[in-house]
């Protein structure tokens, strides 16, 4: 039988922040130079092995903020110094929270060009699979692209229409919205696909996975079909999504959402699995993964 010591050694390193005093935004301070000497070195080493897989796979948009931000100074990046290179490209700023806050501050937040942050990073024994999103997920995966002029227009505006959603009791839709876009989106780049997903971001397992696999179905990207699909949280995707440009997003998810979520509201749902009638097949997954595995994705890893 295992010890009390040799059990919590085990166990992933708690969330120092849970505790923080909050501001009524949710907002907390990152008291940044509480970070010790191994939490650095582990954004470092999260930092390094994730870029090297990233290379040629990730969007050319991303590859560039990564260096304009200076994500790669080293250490746990100080989310105040970051918003201040961030907020002179795009207006936007990071914000530092304890974890995942309620679905309207994060619209708020977002519709008025703020995007929280956990400030916790993962434990060692959590390197590779991590259920709630930490700082690597949540500024490393998410925030170069915030230095896109379109796409931080698209985060905006989601965060509007998050506000929107809540009050029609649509937020299962637009939250696959999110999912299969923010999250884990590809994109069409010079005749190829590349990442823009923050989920696959910082998941190196997914990061290969999401292009080289022939399991997963790869769809043209269409509004209404997102937001009709299911999503699974805890492996690799079984589809995703496809935009042409982060023009065409924006384009998209500009338009009045009420006709569409009164259609939703009697449409049935995809199952993740599902091909239907009309989809743009840019490849038909063998689904292969998922028959037989046994595998977790690195979620937010």
């Amino acid at each position: 039988m295992a010890t009390n010591a040799a059990v919590r050694a085990e166990e992933p390193a708690k969330n120092r922040y849970e505790n923080a005093p909050k501001n009524p935004d949710f907002t907390i301070d990152q008291d940044w130079n509480s970070y010790s000497a191994d939490e650095h070195g582990r954004w470092d080493r999260l930092f390094a092995r994730s870029l090297k897989v990233l290379r040629g796979r990730a969007c050319a948009d991303f590859l560039q903020a990564v260096n304009t931000l200076k994500l790669s100074e080293g250490g746990v990046p100080d989310m105040r110094r970051l918003s201040d290179r961030l907020e002179k490209i795009t207006g936007w700023r990071v914000v530092p929270v304890a974890g995942l806050v309620p679905d309207d501050v994060f619209f708020d937040h977002l519709a008025n060009k703020r995007f929280p942050a956990g400030a916790f990073i993962r434990s060692e024994k959590e390197m590779d699979y991590l259920e709630e999103p930490d700082i690597f997920h949540d500024i490393f995966g998410h925030v170069p692209l915030l230095a896109n002029p379109v796409y931080s227009d698209f985060i905006q505006a989601y965060g509007q229409g998050g506000q929107r959603a809540l009050k029609l009791g649509r937020l299962a839709n637009l939250a696959r919205l999110y999912w299969y876009t923010v999250e884990f989106g590809l994109i069409r780049e010079k005749g190829e696909l590349r990442i823009f997903g923050a989920g696959i971001m910082s998941s190196t397992a997914e990061s290969v996975f999401a292009l080289d696999d022939p399991s997963p179905h790869r769809i043209g990207f269409d509004l209404e079909r997102v937001m009709r699909t299911s999503y699974i949280i805890d492996d690799f995707q079984k589809i995703y999504f496809v935009i042409d440009s982060f023009e065409q997003l924006l384009k998209d998810c500009y338009e009045d959402f009420g006709p569409l979520y009164g259609r939703l509201a009697n449409a049935s749902t995809i199952e993740p699995h599902e091909i239907v009638p009309g989809d743009d097949v840019l490849n038909r997954g063998t689904l292969d993964y998922f028959k037989g595995s046994q595998h977790k994705a690195a979620g937010n890893g």
